[in-house]
């Protein structure tokens, strides 16, 4: 085995101690997080909770999963989430699909077309307009529609598939299969890397989106777990816990020191962060591909 050269084992000493400090400054924040939303008012109060809880303590929780409006901010991120970032990756694909087609006519205005789109945008107040205009505020679709085309995921999309060999094409067409089937049965299939590395940055994005709730909805009941989080976070006391849970459940100011507004915002942090922590894994191997779309061909 050939030894490592000073510098070599210099720059892996260095690149160890980088990623030591990264890890830390990364790991820190949450489990700090995790210790306060399970700790004693009395600690947390003082300051003394760290990495480690102290005064073990579930009742920010329990007090937490009595909001009904965290259960229906649940159901409407995923439902957010889900849809826009299926549509997302269903219309991309549509829209960059015919810009990898040699006599596709009009390919080379769509592509300026998509160009002009990435450098100059309308702004919020012509957005929201164009919002109102559709009769879009406060529903659904107003979540989910706007950020099923973009321009650079479709260059992105485009760029991908000219790298899947023209052959495999060329033969389903000879068997008289359609581009539709050509999309589906043959380009997708071989873009799994692509599909799932977007679709974490869709589900990602749109679970942690809460301005265009802000902007567009008014009705409580159609906002993401992020607005059920953002009100927690800036107008949290302890009156305002109890109303949320509502009559016929243990009001948070007969709790004494065994609960701590810090503690309940904490807690509802972790259950806002859990479903990203859970399902990252399961997309985390196709990252090393995926990122590397577009870095060969443009």
């Amino acid at each position: 085995m050939k030894k490592m050269s000073f510098g070599s084992r210099a720059f892996d000493t260095v690149n160890i101690l980088i990623m030591l400090i990264i890890m830390v400054a990364v790991l820190y924040p949450i489990l700090n997080i995790i210790a306060t939303s399970v700790s004693s008012s009395r600690f947390i109060s003082s300051g003394s909770v760290t990495v480690w809880p102290k005064g073990f303590n579930i009742e920010a929780y329990t007090t937490v999963f009595k909001d009904p409006f965290i259960f229906k901010g649940y159901l409407n991120s995923i439902l957010y989430a889900v849809g826009s970032t299926g549509l997302m990756l269903l219309f991309t694909s549509l829209m960059a699909y015919p810009l990898t087609v040699p006599g596709f006519v009009g390919k080379k205005f769509l592509t300026i077309f998509l160009m002009i789109t990435m450098f100059f945008g309308g702004g919020l107040i012509p957005t929201y307009l164009l919002m109102r205009s559709m009769h879009l505020l406060d529903t659904v679709w107003v979540m989910i529609l706007p950020g099923a085309i973009g321009a650079y995921n479709v260059f992105l999309f485009r760029t991908f598939f000219l790298n899947i060999p023209s052959e495999l094409k060329e033969s389903a067409l000879m068997d008289g299969a359609n581009d539709l089937i050509v999309l589906f049965r043959i380009i997708l299939p071989l873009s799994k890397a692509l599909l799932a590395t977007f679709a974490l940055f869709g589900l990602v994005g749109s679970w942690n989106s809460w301005f265009e709730a802000l902007v567009y909805l008014q009705d409580q009941d159609k906002y993401p777990l992020q607005m059920v989080l953002r009100n927690y976070l800036f107008t949290l006391d302890t009156n305002a816990i109890a109303g949320r849970v509502g009559a016929g459940n243990v009001a948070i100011n007969q709790a004494g020191d065994s609960l701590d507004p810090q503690a309940v915002r904490m807690s509802v942090i972790i259950i806002t962060m859990f479903p990203i922590m859970c399902i990252y894994p399961f997309f985390q191997k196709h990252f090393t591909k995926g990122v590397l779309v577009g870095s060969i061909k443009g």
